[in-house]
Formats: structure tokens, C-alpha cells, sequence
């Protein structure tokens, strides 16, 4: 199934586009021969602009068009007792319906069915009985029959974007928090001192998250898919994790850009190495965090464990060298680099 959907992805006939091109012809058929309507367009129009990619994007387009035509209708209904189809008539009701749908802060996708559907029915509801009716019968048969293929065909699964995504995260965390301590020897008392690295990883979690959000929409409605509702609590968990991961980095990058500027540990301070070391194999912890959060076998669990143990025997190492920082300000900045190394393997480690 996933090859015969690649090959017709590839030929530009995405999963979609099938679905959107079967739920119009559906909905015509059933509208042709259940409603035996002689026009029945409404229905696979509301078809097609009601598929979207997740479920309930497609919930959302069927009330926003059901709304609006419900309204154009009654509008159109109303005004038609008194109006005769006309310039004036035409500017009247969708000026009114447009305008009305507005002063009551409906969507602007409702605000522009409620013009389309006042225009058709002031135009063919006094020449055709029951044809308002109709078209209202026709846009829920065909907005119903769209979010049901859409729930039921292969409904999105935006899972894996999220378990990538969390790879790539934990992965650039870790590639960060190296950069940082190969700058630890750098003479630059630039004020910019690894904030590029820094800013990276600050759009690489604004867009972990947008991943998050994107499948959380897509497992609503989607009854085929609730099963993956714990994965997906599990992810947004770990995703908070390296959240605070990111918060621990930044604070990190401060202390380093601070230390640059104090003399003693630019060109005396002993434990440069050592610190250098504690954070090469911590940024490995992050690494081996991501992967047993998409993996969790026992290799990965027993790797990650065995780095952070490492991590800890590191890091511990480095506060043998608070003793013989003479400068108080040293002492804090390496003492606030140390906690945040700390408090990352804490996250890890949940």
C-alpha cells in the first residue's frame, strides 16, 4: 500500500487529491439519486473544499460552509419576498450578508459562503421550487461524506513528523552544547559569543512544536488513529524535556560570553579541559536521549544510561577546580555551568 502511494505521489496524484476527487464523485451520485436533484453541484463542491489534510481541518471547513450557506439562504429567502434578481437586489443581499456575518465575527470563509449561496439562491430560488432546501441538503450530504473518507481512507498520521522532528531536536541540542565548549578556549570577548548556535536551536524547538500541534490535529476526530493518542502524549512529553534542555543551553552560552571576559579563567583557570569534557559527553547524553525516545530498545536505554553515568563522573570531576577559582565571579559562571550540565542530565534521565 505505501509503494502504490509513493508511485502515484510521485505522478502528482497525491493521497489527498484521491480523496478529494473520490468524495465529489461520491457525494454526486448519492446526491443525484438519494436527493434526485437534477443540479446536484453543491454537494461535490462542498466536497472538495471540505477534504483537508487532517480530520479536523476537514470538521472545521464542513461547519464554516454548512454556516454559511445556511445563512445565505435564510438571507436570500427573506430579502426574495420583497426583491426581484437585479443589480440592486444582488448588491443589496450580499452587501447585507456579507456584512452581517462580519458584525458577528464569523470566519471569513463562512463570510464569503454566505455571499455565494444569498447570489444562487436570489438568482434560481423563485424560478425552482424547493431549491433553497436543496442546496442546504446537498452541502451537509457532501460535506458529511467528505470527512468521513477523510477519516476513514488512510487518515494522516503525523506521528512520525513528530518522532523525526524530536531526533533532529535532541540531535542539534547536542551539536550546540559541543560548539559551546570548543569555545571555551576562544579569546573573544564578542557579546554575540555563540549566540548563532543558540538561535538555531531556538527555531529547531519552535518547530518541533509546530509538529506537535499538527499531530495533535490530526489524531482528532480520527477514530482510526485514537491508539496513537499515548505515543503522542509520550512525544510531547520528551518534547517539553528538551525544551528545558534548550532553556539549560542558553544559560550555559551567558555563563561562557560572562567568563570570556574575566582575565584568570581566559588565560590561567586550569580546568578549562576538563569542563570542555564534562559538556562533550553530556550534549552525547542529549544525543542518546533522543534516539530512546523514538527507540526504545534495551541497546538504546543502556547506552543512554551509560553515557549519563559518565556525564555525572565528568562533571563531578570539574568542582575538584571550584576550590582553586580565586575570583568570586569565576566561580559562580563555572559554578552556573556545572548546574545547567546537571539539570540536562536531569531532563535526560526522565
Amino acid at each position: 500500500m505505501v509503494k502504490v502511494l509513493n508511485i502515484l505521489d510521485k505522478m502528482g496524484l497525491t493521497l489527498q487529491i484521491v480523496k478529494t476527487a473520490f468524495a465529489a464523485s461520491l457525494s454526486w451520485f448519492i446526491a443525484s439519486t438519494l436527493l434526485q436533484s437534477e443540479y446536484p453541484y453543491f454537494a461535490p463542491i462542498a466536497a472538495i473544499i471540505t477534504v483537508q489534510v487532517t480530520v479536523l481541518d476537514s470538521v472545521n471547513k464542513a461547519t464554516q460552509r454548512i454556516v454559511g450557506i445556511i445563512g445565505g439562504v435564510f438571507l436570500s429567502m427573506l430579502l426574495g419576498h420583497w426583491l426581484s434578481i437585479n443589480t440592486f437586489s444582488i448588491f443589496l443581499v450580499i452587501m447585507l450578508g456579507m456584512g452581517i456575518s462580519k458584525a458577528l465575527r464569523m470566519n471569513p470563509q463562512i463570510i464569503s459562503q454566505v455571499a455565494i449561496s444569498s447570489l444562487l439562491v436570489l438568482a434560481f430560488g423563485h424560478t425552482e421550487e424547493g431549491y433553497a432546501f436543496e442546496r442546504i441538503a446537498e452541502t451537509v450530504l457532501g460535506s458529511g461524506i467528505a470527512v468521513i473518507i477523510n477519516a476513514l481512507i488512510v487518515p494522516q498520521n503525523a506521528i512520525p513528523d513528530v518522532e523525526r522532528s524530536v531526533v533532529r531536536y535532541s540531535r542539534l541540542s547536542a551539536d550546540t552544547l559541543v560548539s559551546l565548549s570548543r569555545l571555551i578556549d576562544s579569546s573573544s570577548k564578542r557579546k554575540q559569543f555563540g549566540r548563532a548556535e543558540v538561535d538555531a536551536l531556538i527555531r529547531e524547538s519552535a518547530d518541533s512544536r509546530k509538529a506537535l500541534d499538527l499531530a495533535e490535529q490530526s489524531l482528532k476526530y480520527n477514530l482510526l488513529l485514537t491508539h496513537k493518542r499515548m505515543t503522542l502524549n509520550r512525544l510531547a512529553v520528551h518534547i517539553n524535556n528538551l525544551e528545558s534542555i534548550t532553556i539549560q543551553i542558553r544559560g550555559i552560552r551567558r555563563s561562557l560570553a560572562d567568563l570570556q571576559k574575566v582575565k584568570p579563567f581566559r588565560s590561567a583557570f586550569a580546568g578549562k579541559e576538563q569542563l570542555q569534557l564534562a559538556m562533550e559527553v553530556t550534549a552525547n547524553c542529549i544525543d542518546a536521549f533522543g534516539q530512546s525516545v523514538v527507540d526504545s530498545s534495551e541497546e538504546n536505554i543502556v547506552q543512554l544510561k551509560k553515557l549519563m553515568r559518565q556525564a555525572r563522573l565528568e562533571q563531578d570531576r570539574c568542582l575538584e577546580y571550584l576550590k582553586d577559582i580565586k575570583s568570586p565571579e569565576m566561580q559562580r559562571d563555572v559554578g552556573s555551568i556545572l548546574t545547567d550540565l546537571k539539570r540536562i542530565l536531569a531532563e535526560a534521565e526522565r
